[in-house]
């Protein structure tokens, strides 16, 4: 899948948004691993690979408070739009006007996107699950400052 276009909000004269920065899905603990892991192995983004896998539900109910089964297996309150059914792009729309990015750090969908999208639109919604707590005043900039730290190591080391 191409990349999507710049996340909402973002500025390229380097001049910080007015709105409030999204959480990511991918520094939430455990799924940079898996995505990780996700890269090594393929199969692992595969539906059908979640019991070869037992790691995503671990991470799943440490997160969310349920796994991808329960998730599906919760009845959705009237008037439910099916979102967690629409294809990636729209999801990621979707995700992004809810707070979150739940894209890698080249726009694309994370590789283990399918394996998490519901539990994380119930708990959205309130529907069911949590959302992980983030200590209060914890915007990301330490996971932002040390990505930041990466490109210019990767960008040093490309440019001698």
């Amino acid at each position: 899948m191409p990349p999507l276009e710049p996340r909402a909000g973002a500025a390229d004269d380097g001049a910080m948004s007015a709105t409030a920065p999204l959480r990511r899905l991918i520094d939430l603990p455990g799924l940079r691993d898996l995505e990780h892991k996700a890269l090594m192995t393929p199969r692992m983004a595969d539906l059908d690979a979640r019991p070869d896998f037992p790691e995503l539900d671990a991470v799943s109910r440490a997160l969310f408070g349920l796994t991808a089964d329960e998730a599906d297996a919760v009845p959705r309150p009237d008037g439910w739009d099916r979102i967690d059914l629409k294809p990636d792009r729209d999801q990621v729309a979707a995700f992004e006007a809810a707070g979150w990015d739940v894209t890698d750090d080249r726009r694309r969908p994370l590789r283990l996107f399918a394996h998490f999208n519901v539990q994380l639109w119930l708990a959205v919604r309130g529907v069911a699950g949590t959302l992980p707590f983030v200590p209060e005043g914890d915007d990301g900039e330490a996971a932002a400052m040390a990505r930041l730290a990466a490109e210019a190591a990767r960008f040093r080391k490309n440019n001698r």
